[in-house]
């Protein structure tokens, strides 16, 4: 199994459950130094897509999930790896336990555009879902779209 970091939409316990169904959430964490952001307005139907860039001081929250073999390919199908939308990165992920070397999907794009109000309400639903702080939560529902 690989672990892989989910810090948008994939942080649902439910969706993943549909994406990977193979695949069990093992913990959730920080990638510490990077930022949630927004761009690649022209690949989405509603908007920018979410994506992560380096960023000193910042953090961004993470759910980790342990990818069985079987449901690698269907998730890159779902990101959009073969259409180079997004790419795989491997990362730190800093969690009560310590740290873990996971992969993330990473946009192919430039930084920049707003999301829709649609998108940005599931991206903090999501978040909610997985545990996650509730100035974070709050801070992607106040995000601009």
């Amino acid at each position: 199994m690989s672990l892989y970091a989910a810090y948008a939409g994939n942080l649902d316990a439910r969706l993943m459950t549909r994406r990977a169904p193979h695949s069990p959430l093992r913990a959730t964490g920080w990638l510490n130094d990077w930022r949630l952001t927004f761009g690649g307005e022209h690949l989405g139907w509603e908007g920018a897509l979410a994506t992560i860039v380096e960023a000193p001081r910042s953090q961004v929250f993470v759910a980790l999930y342990d990818i069985a073999p079987m449901d690698e390919d269907s998730m890159d199908r779902w990101e959009g790896v073969g259409l180079d939308i997004y790419r795989r990165m491997r990362m730190r992920v800093h969690t009560l336990e310590g740290e873990e070397a996971a992969w993330v999907y990473v946009l192919n794009g430039y930084e920049g555009g707003l999301p829709s109000a649609r998108y940005l309400g599931e991206l903090a639903d999501a978040a909610e879902s997985a545990g996650a702080p509730h100035d974070y939560v709050m801070g992607l529902r106040k995000r601009p779209c």
